[in-house]
């Protein structure tokens, strides 16, 4: 029976870490994901876990510590947010590009300049080509679990690429949240030890980041491709595991109300709660609309969106982001390229808001629900990308 607690998102994600049995965890402190590390630290302290907890001078050091950790075959957690993700960039696609199975925790943040500190998804946005799995969370509960299912996605032979857990700055990483935690015996059965089918051995030594010029380096990215390409069949099979384990239900993608639904929003994180509430309240007014929410973003879950889709006419997506010069934002532009290519005449339209951690108020989110049914009434899209909340 699983346990009652009371957990901030970077609780519940120091938890579920903890929980996971990692050997090694090398951090740098940065707001709002500071509380991660600091809870870890204190399990340590405390004896609650046997984790070699390597404290660093920067966060592209915890990324390096965790590159090499994860080569000799431990297993790799750590956390970051904004101007530290930025400054992990280089070591991101070193970890992907050397198949370390690490899991972060990113506490989504805006990215500076001006200075801000509270939520957007600038920082992981800035880095969604990098090489790793992404999941996004919609509050402290699926953190839990996802960084619990992080580890073996993560660690699966046919995968093994790192793979980050976001949550919202504040909005999540902050908040006290109800969180059913699993006991420790049952995420051991679940987990069980990394069993890594390479790794660092003076007996048996071998080189990793040689050198590579233009003889291989095209085919082992093409490798990174394909591993990604292997990562859904595992994501459904540690999916249909933990449900196994906890009766909760994961997948690429979580809807409310399609069913009979002519207009939807998409988005990311957070926001999908609030988004789900507008929705009830207009579906009872007998408007027919719906809420699609990606959990994994990367690999981008092209097939599952188009299965949800049903009879749709008309679709808002919402980027917590900006993607300067370009049509659309991150989020709308994989959208746009999957309903293109597939040949779906779907109306689209990108609301860029929320960032800086602005507050998305239900009375936003009615206005784009709004406007989401007259394009499905008249088929005419006729701002394609707008900015909601913002002062003119």
């Amino acid at each position: 029976m699983p346990k009652i607690m009371g957990l901030t998102g970077d609780e519940a994600i120091a938890y579920a870490a903890k929980q996971s049995k990692v050997d090694v965890v090398a951090a740098y402190p940065i707001t709002p994901q500071t509380i991660i590390v600091e809870a870890f630290s204190e399990y340590v302290h405390n004896g609650e876990v046997h984790t070699e907890f390597v404290c660093v001078e920067s966060e592209h050091s915890a990324m390096s510590a965790c590159i090499g950790a994860s080569l000799a075959g431990a297993r790799v957690f750590t956390a970051s947010s904004s101007q530290g993700l930025a400054l992990m960039h280089e070591m991101l696609y070193i970890a992907s590009g050397l198949r370390c199975p690490i899991v972060m925790g990113v506490v989504n943040r805006a990215l500076s300049a001006p200075i801000n500190i509270h939520g957007d998804h600038s920082d992981m946005m800035g880095s969604r080509d990098c090489g790793w799995i992404q999941i996004y969370c919609e509050n402290s509960q699926e953190a839990y679990d996802w960084v619990l299912q992080a580890f073996k996605i993560a660690e699966d032979h046919e995968v093994l690429l790192p793979v980050t857990v976001n949550i919202d700055g504040f909005i999540l990483s902050h908040a006290l949240e109800r969180v059913e935690v699993y006991d420790d015996g049952d995420v051991e059965k679940f987990l069980s030890i990394r069993n890594a089918p390479f790794k660092l051995d003076p007996d048996n030594p071998f080189t990793v980041g040689a050198l590579c010029f233009t003889d291989y380096y095209f085919e082992i990215k093409r490798q990174q491709v394909e591993a990604l390409k292997n990562a859904p069949p595992v994501i459904d099979k540690v999916n249909k595991e933990f449900e196994g384990l906890t009766g909760k239900k994961y997948s690429y993608i979580n809807t409310y109300g399609l069913e009979d639904a002519e207009a939807a929003v998409l988005c990311l994180g957070s926001t999908a709660g609030t988004a789900k509430a507008v929705a009830k309240k207009l579906r009872s007014q007998g408007k027919r609309v719906g809420v699609i929410k990606p959990w994994v973003y990367r690999p981008f879950p092209s097939e599952h969106l188009l299965q949800t889709l049903g009879n749709l006419k008309a679709l808002a997506v919402l980027d917590r982001a900006i993607c300067p010069g370009a049509p659309y934002g991150a989020l709308c532009s994989d959208v746009v390229s999957t309903l293109y290519d597939n040949g779906k005449q779907l109306k689209v339209f990108n609301a860029v808001y929320g960032l800086g951690g602005r507050d998305i108020t239900p009375f936003d989110i009615e206005a784009i629900f709004n406007e989401a049914m007259d394009v499905a009434k008249t088929g005419i899209v006729k701002e394609p990308l707008k900015f909601v909340g913002v002062r003119e």
